[in-house]
């Protein structure tokens, strides 16, 4: 299943990659929602190959997943592998500079089973693919609107 949608952020691209790559700061955040997050790697500055090991509730069961950094190409390009007991995803976030101080983000990602109860529970998604595609929407809408707020603080100091 493929989620795709843009969003165009009022900052400019240095900063917002700086905040996306802001791994340890995520991982907070990630944390104060209830997930058990820690790094895997032994890498000392953020690049491809950086790890880390998640565990969260969904659908009131415990699950673990482990993500990866695959690339990294400043200020334009980060992606993502992930791979939990049921299934694999691949997320790209794309920066686009529009101006100066105008940023456009694409955020792709593809999720695929890795079993047949994954497969059925991808299949019932499709079918509310309005709903799902409207919700994955609202949810980066607010990364973006985060992402401003950010920007906005880093500028004033």
């Amino acid at each position: 299943m493929r989620l795709a949608t843009k969003q165009d952020i009022e900052a400019p691209i240095a900063d917002v990659f700086r905040i996306l790559s802001d791994f340890e700061s995520w991982e907070r955040s990630a944390m104060r929602r209830g997930a058990e997050v820690s790094r895997t790697d032994k890498l000392r500055s953020p690049g491809a190959g950086m790890q880390w090991a998640a565990r969260f509730l969904y659908r009131s069961k415990p699950r673990d997943m482990q993500l990866e950094l695959t690339q990294i190409e400043s200020p334009s390009l980060l992606r993502f592998a992930a791979i939990s007991k049921s299934i694999e995803a691949v997320a790209s976030i794309e920066l686009m500079s529009l101006g100066a101080k105008r940023t456009r983000m694409h955020l792709v990602m593809e999720v695929s089973p890795r079993s047949l109860t994954a497969r059925l529970f991808l299949q019932s998604l499709r079918l509310a693919r309005a709903r799902i595609d409207r919700k994955f929407d609202q949810r980066v809408a607010q990364l973006a609107a985060e992402i401003e707020t950010r920007a906005g603080v880093i500028k004033k100091y």
